[in-house]
């Protein structure tokens, strides 16, 4: 079951969800460096971490599934988000090159079809990061995180889901040791409190992330398809695309 999409936006508009972004955007960003001319999009509720590769991938797009719901995102300027069924991503194959799975993965009842869809959409030589819950932090147990609801994983859990469809995992990381708490006091220690859980407590980080490539040699080749619908930008949140289209991203070509 998906977090509904405007709880996720009142979720990351608090004090607690702000210093959320800031601490999970760090850890991204210690991932993914440099985006420069490539092209980036977020699988689920992404968009409080996309935000700083906005004014530097080639393109970015936020695909929200079907059974979360979708905001116009982002409001300063043309929208770049669209109603998906994340099954089935209204994307040409090996269309982005970086792919950011968030507030997704643990709340799908398609794990598999989602990661090779996932796959499809990634380019040869791309990278995904999937962030889930961690199942022995306490982001994953208590109703009031954004990371309660769906199925939580440890870091090994996840890679071996990654492994068993198709990619290769790269390089771990965890992030999240403080609570989700409210008291302004206590979220001001965050920084503090992520640099010893980073070193001391691993094992009890809100969130594991997985960052992995495609396994090219593992894929079978799958028919063309004569036409997949085009992206539907969104105006308002709806369980249907609403008028309006974002153009898909042509696909590499290899000499």
């Amino acid at each position: 079951m998906f977090t509904d999409v405007v709880d996720l936006r009142d979720f990351y508009a608090e004090t607690v969800g702000q210093v959320t972004q800031r601490l999970l955007r760090a850890r991204l960003r210690e991932l993914w460096p440099d985006v420069r001319g490539l092209r980036v999009a977020g699988l689920g509720y992404a968009v409080p971490f996309l935000r700083p590769f906005v004014d530097e991938a080639e393109r970015v797009m936020a695909l929200m599934p079907a059974q979360q719901g979708v905001l116009p995102w982002p409001n300063e300027r043309a929208n770049l988000a669209t109603l998906v069924e994340e099954v089935d991503l209204p994307l040409p194959d090996r269309a982005v090159d970086r792919l950011l799975i968030v507030h997704a993965l643990e709340c799908a009842e398609q794990v598999r079809p989602l990661l090779r869809e996932a796959w499809r959409v990634l380019a040869d030589g791309g990278r995904m990061i999937v962030v889930v819950p961690n199942r022995t932090g306490l982001w994953a147990q208590l109703d009031r995180s954004p990371f309660y609801f769906g199925h939580p994983y440890s870091a090994r859990q996840l890679a071996t889901l990654l492994r068993a469809n198709m990619f290769t995992p790269l390089r771990e990381a965890r992030a999240l040791y403080l609570p989700p708490t409210r008291s302004r006091l206590l979220l001001g220690t965050a920084p503090t409190v992520e640099r010893l859980g980073q070193r001391l407590f691993n094992r009890f980080a809100g969130v594991a992330m997985v960052e992995a490539g495609k396994q090219i040699y593992a894929g079978v080749v799958q028919p063309a398809v004569a036409a997949r619908p085009r992206l539907r930008v969104a105006h308002s949140r709806s369980t249907s695309p609403a008028a309006g289209r974002l153009s898909s991203p042509a696909p590499r070509t290899t000499e």
